[in-house]
């Protein structure tokens, strides 16, 4: 199953659900929409700096990571960043892969 990291950061009114819930409403949530999904988290960091949050999920595809993405977005306490993680087998596969490019002045 594809694996994602979520870089999630909160809003105000996140700031305030997360200060009056506490945190592990917040690892319950992620968990409960995670799994819905047909995912699984595999692990859930809170952090300060540029992020507030960091969830690795293994999800089925693509379209479940965006409908995750959306889902927080749209409840508002949150934005979400996605980005795909790549095995090093799939790294190794896509170097091994012939690709024609011709760079811009060439």
């Amino acid at each position: 199953m594809p694996k994602y990291l979520l870089e999630v950061n909160y809003t105000l009114e996140g700031i305030k659900g997360v200060k009056s819930q506490g945190g592990s409403a917040r690892v319950d949530a992620a968990t409960e929409l995670i799994e819905g999904l047909g995912g699984k988290v595999e692990s859930f960091h809170f952090a300060f700096g540029g992020t507030d949050v960091f969830v690795i999920a293994d999800l089925p595809d693509n379209v479940s990571a965006a409908a995750a993405a959306f889902t927080v977005c749209a409840g508002g306490g949150a934005t979400a960043r996605t980005v795909v993680l790549l095995t090093a087998g799939e790294i190794d596969a896509a170097v091994g892969k012939v690709a024609t490019y011709r760079p811009p002045g060439s």
